[in-house]
C-alpha cells in the first residue's frame, strides 16, 4: 500500500511531478523522493522541506508555475536534518534572502554539523509560529531523528476549514542499528510520537514523502476529475500511523527485538 519507487532517490529525472494545487492555498512542488508544501498565508508562503540538491531545478519551475515567486518564501520549515530535506535550503535562500529558516530543537546542531545551516529559528514542543493569517503549530515526534518536527495547523479556503497535518519523520529504516542514523531508544521514541500523533485532528494529511500518503496517485486523480479532492479524508493520518506501527513491529519480530 506504501513504499514504491524509492530507487528514484539518486535519479531525480525518475521522479518528477507536475507541481499542483492540493487547496489554491496548499501546493506541492517536490518530486517523488522529497515532498515539499507551500503554504500561502495571505502574507508570503511558508515552504515545507526542500528537498535535495540535485532537483532544486524543479523546485524553482514549480513556485513559477504555480503563480508565485521564490521571493515570496518568508519560512523555510525543515522537518528534519536528513539531506532529502534539508539540502535545498542553502540555494533557496539566495533566491528568497530574508525568509527565516526553522528546525526542531534537537536537530539544530546536527543540520548545522552536516549542512553549515544555521537556523533562524529553533522549535520546541507546542511552540507556535502566525504567518499571515495561519498559525502553526509544532510538535517534537523523534524517531526517525532525534528532532523530528510534525506540523499542525487550520487552513480556511471557501468557508471551509481544514486541519491539515504532517508528520515530520515517518521513515522507519532509521530505527534499526544497521542505519548511519540509528540512535539508541529510537523506537520507543517512534512509539511514542506515533501515540501523541494520533491525538490530533486531522483531515487533510500531507506527507512527508509521497508515499505516506500516494501523493503522486491523488495528483493524478485530481487531474482527471479536479471536482473531488483525494487530500481531504478524515481517517488516512490515522490508517498511515497504524501501518508505520504495524511495520515497525513487524520488522521488530523478524529480527527477534523487543524493545
Amino acid at each position: 500500500m506504501y513504499p514504491k519507487k524509492q530507487q528514484v532517490a539518486g535519479k531525480p529525472w525518475n521522479g518528477l511531478i507536475k507541481p499542483f494545487h492540493i487547496l489554491r492555498g496548499i501546493s506541492f512542488v517536490g518530486t517523488y523522493q522529497a515532498s515539499i508544501h507551500l503554504i500561502d498565508t495571505g502574507d508570503g508562503l511558508v515552504m515545507i522541506d526542500t528537498g535535495y540538491l540535485n532537483t532544486f531545478y524543479w523546485v524553482v519551475n514549480g513556485i513559477y508555475s504555480l503563480g508565485y515567486r521564490p521571493s515570496d518564501v518568508k519560512y523555510i520549515l525543515m522537518t528534519h536534518w536528513h539531506g532529502d530535506h534539508v539540502e535545498g535550503v542553502k540555494p533557496m535562500l539566495t533566491l528568497a534572502p530574508k525568509a527565516k529558516t526553522i528546525i526542531g530543537v534537537r536537530d539544530d546542531k546536527r543540520v548545522f554539523e552536516r549542512y553549515g545551516i544555521k537556523p533562524d529559528i529553533v522549535v520546541k514542543d507546542g511552540d507556535t509560529l502566525t504567518c499571515g493569517n495561519v498559525t502553526f503549530r509544532f510538535l517534537e515526534t523523534p524517531g526517525h531523528t532525534v528532532g523530528t518536527v510534525s506540523v499542525f495547523f487550520d487552513y480556511t479556503e471557501d468557508g471551509r476549514t481544514y486541519h491539515v497535518g504532517m508528520f515530520g519523520g515517518a521513515g522507519r529504516g532509521a530505527l534499526f542499528e544497521d542505519n548511519v542514523d540509528y540512535y539508541k531508544g529510537s523506537r520507543n521514541d517512534y512509539f511514542n510520537s506515533l501515540a501523541r500523533l494520533k491525538e490530533e485532528k486531522v483531515d487533510l494529511f500531507l506527507g512527508n514523502h509521497c508515499w505516506n500518503n500516494n501523493t503522486d496517485e491523488k495528483a493524478a486523480a485530481m487531474e482527471v476529475n479536479p471536482n473531488i479532492n483525494p487530500f481531504v479524508d478524515e481517517k488516512e493520518f490515522y490508517r498511515f500511523l497504524d501501518y508505520c506501527y504495524t511495520d515497525v513491529k513487524e520488522r521488530m519480530k523478524r529480527e527477534g527485538l523487543t524493545e
